[in-house]
């Protein structure tokens, strides 16, 4: 049985511009980066929860390339929940992150949408208590 989530990997064209990216302006640490032959395993995590990293994947043939930062189109990549999601915003921002418009309430939080250096989208978010009809069907 599958017991938790491990890594998530993101397509990109430059693994030392993503490292300086996600540790300068987003705030991740660097937690590996190892050359195994021709292969760089490059990985970055949150201090607060270090067992899950970003894996950089060098977008090295054709297929690769086409889906650098548009994995899954145009929609939120991944979630990433803040204690203060405006004071977060302002820092990021003043730092040249780019997002799509300012933090509003949602009915599950505060929120707002940012992207990486190569467009993929990020869903910053203060969690509010979940609506109770949320996960039904």
């Amino acid at each position: 049985m599958i017991r938790k989530m491990g890594n998530i990997t993101i397509l990109v064209e430059d693994q030392d511009a993503a490292i300086k990216f996600y540790t300068e302006k987003l705030g991740f640490e660097l937690t590996a980066d190892n050359q195994f032959g021709d292969f760089r395993w490059v990985t970055v995590a949150l201090s607060s929860q270090p067992d899950i990293g970003i894996v950089f994947v060098k977008a090295d043939t054709e297929n690769k390339r086409n889906r650098v930062g548009s994995q899954v189109a145009d929609h939120v990549f991944i979630t990433l929940e803040t204690d203060d999601v405006d004071r977060d915003y302002k820092t990021m921002k003043e730092k040249g992150v780019v997002f799509y418009g300012e933090p509003k309430d949602m009915p599950y939080g505060r929120e707002v949408v940012f992207e990486d250096l190569y467009g993929n989208r990020f869903d910053l978010i203060t969690v509010r208590q979940m609506p109770s009809d949320w996960n039904k069907n």
